[in-house]
Formats: structure tokens, sequence, C-alpha cells
């Protein structure tokens, strides 16, 4: 997202000044577009925008607490699991609504923490809709010429048609991937760990519960998790399948985190990265992997 300035008046509010003004405005045009139809509790609110000759900007609510990030990787400051689950059924009603709540269905393409802005009471707001797409809402898969997202959240089939189509699923997918973050309070990957296991978040930990579940089942239990961190891994695990038609819709994740742990179940199958050797198995297997779409990911460092 791009800088924003605090501006005040009778009401506070923070002003998006749009780094790449000077290109053709399509990401103006797409924010304005889509946010100004969107009326939701957890999703932030466009005040007004300006537009004059190659400058652009955009005014929305303030959020006093920033974004979702600086809490959930920080050791200075963080919530209980059950503020944490909160958050996370807030995030989830938002993107449903995007997916379901409007006469078009809006695909956000960018979820991740440092989208997620929180307000004086800590209620999150889906946020920066740059790289947003509307659908009539009767379509259930989507055709782009080029593939949208941050990397480490961008959902397999943006990148390599083979794994599936691409529809309101790859939206599940990021949110998986938050989810988890919010979990285990660290990044999805880890560069410097020890092995390849530790170094891919949701694999570590998909291997963890494993080892609860079969433990139970023995009553030799060594594994301690919180009721609510195991409910959140598990379901951050659901949506981040590789096959699109595994994951959860939006609404069945918001109705997993209205409920309790009880019932749910981990995937059959633990997930992986692109360049362990079960990941390559599977990208040598899909049919139409040799055509990759053109890829515009944002790292993290380019914020």
């Amino acid at each position: 997202m791009d800088p924003c300035t605090r501006v005040c008046s009778s009401q506070d509010l923070a002003v998006k000044i749009l780094s790449n003004s000077n290109c053709n405005g399509d990401e103006f045009i797409s924010e304005v577009s889509t946010i100004g139809r969107i009326h939701h509790i957890n999703v932030v609110r466009l005040v007004g925008f300006c537009a004059e000759d190659m400058r652009r900007a955009l005014v929305y609510e303030y959020m006093p607490h920033g974004s979702l990030d600086k809490y959930i990787f920080s050791s200075e400051r963080s919530f209980s699991w059950d503020k944490l689950n909160e958050i996370a059924l807030g995030i989830a009603r938002g993107i449903d609504y995007l997916h379901r709540g409007c006469d078009m269905q809006i695909l956000h393409f960018d979820i991740k923490p440092h989208n997620i802005l929180l307000d004086i009471n800590f209620v999150p707001k889906v946020a920066d809709f740059g790289l947003a797409k509307l659908y009539p809402r009767d379509k259930s898969f989507v055709s782009m010429s080029a593939s949208r997202g941050t990397i480490g959240y961008i959902a397999p089939e943006m990148y390599c048609r083979g794994f599936g189509a691409i529809s309101s699923k790859s939206d599940v997918y990021s949110f998986g991937m938050l989810l988890l973050e919010m979990a285990g309070g660290r990044r999805n990957f880890y560069q410097n760990a020890a092995s390849p296991s530790q170094a891919y978040y949701p694999s570590w930990v998909y291997g963890q519960l494993a080892k609860h579940e079969e433990d139970e089942i023995s009553s030799a239990s060594n594994v301690h998790m919180h009721e609510l961190e195991r409910k959140l891994c598990i379901i951050g695990l659901q949506c981040i399948q590789l096959n699109p038609q595994d994951r959860p819709t939006m609404s069945e994740v918001k109705e997993m985190l209205e409920s309790g742990a009880d019932g749910l179940q981990l995937p059959s199958t633990r997930p992986f990265f692109c360049g362990d050797d079960e990941a390559d198995d599977h990208i040598a297997a899909a049919d139409s992997c040799h055509s990759f779409s053109e890829l515009t990911a944002i790292s993290e460092e380019d914020e």
C-alpha cells in the first residue's frame, strides 16, 4: 500500500497518495470504482478522492491502530486468543461481503496482514483495493492476463493454470496464509530456519497438529496447543489447500470461525511450498503448468 498521510479536521482522515500516478491510472480507477460501492463495518470506507492532472489521491477514514502486521509480528504487542479469533472473524466477514454482499462480486487479490487496518476499537477493516477486480456474481471463474498479489500470499492457480481456475477461492487461499500468520505470530516463510519443514510455517504447524491428533489417540500427548490456536491453524490449513475446489468458501470459513474447534479436521495432505520435492512433483503433473501467466507480484520489501 502506498504511503498515507493523516489529515486533521472535524473527522480524522487518511490520504493515500498513489506513487505511480504518472501511469495510466488503472489502479486509481480500480480502487475508486471498487470501494465506492462498498458499505460494511469490516471494509475501510472511502470518503473521497482527488484527480488533478497526473496527481491522484484517495481519502479514507483514519485507522488509528494502523495495520495488523504491526501486532502479529511484534514481540511487544500481542492479542489474546479470543481477540485474535474476533479479528479473524471480522476479516472473514469483510471478505465474504466482498464476494457475496454486493451487486458484483469483488475479488481483492491482495489479502495480507499489511492490508488489514484496525480502528480505535481494533475492529479490522479490509483495505487497499488497487488490485481488486469486479465480476458478475453468477460467474464462478475469472480470466486474467496477469497474476497479481504479494509473494507468500498468492494462490497457486494465480501463477500456474494447471492448479485450477482463478476464482474467489484465490482470496480464500490468501486469507488462510494470513490466518496461519496470526496464529503463529510469524511470517509463513523463514529462510534462515534449520530445515525446510521449519522454514515453511504451514508445513511445520501441520506436522505439529498431526502429531497432536496421534498423541490424543494414544493418550500420550506432549504437544500443548490452545484450543483457539488449534482452531485458527486448522481453518488456515483448509484454506490453503492446493486444489481451489478443496478450499472452503469465505462463507464457510466465517461459519467455522463462529463455531468451536470440535469437528474441525486437518486436510489429508500437508501444505508445501514451491521448491520442495513434493511441490515439484505436483507442478510436473499439472497439465498446463508449462504455460505460466505473467506474474505481477509485490514483495514485502517493495512496500
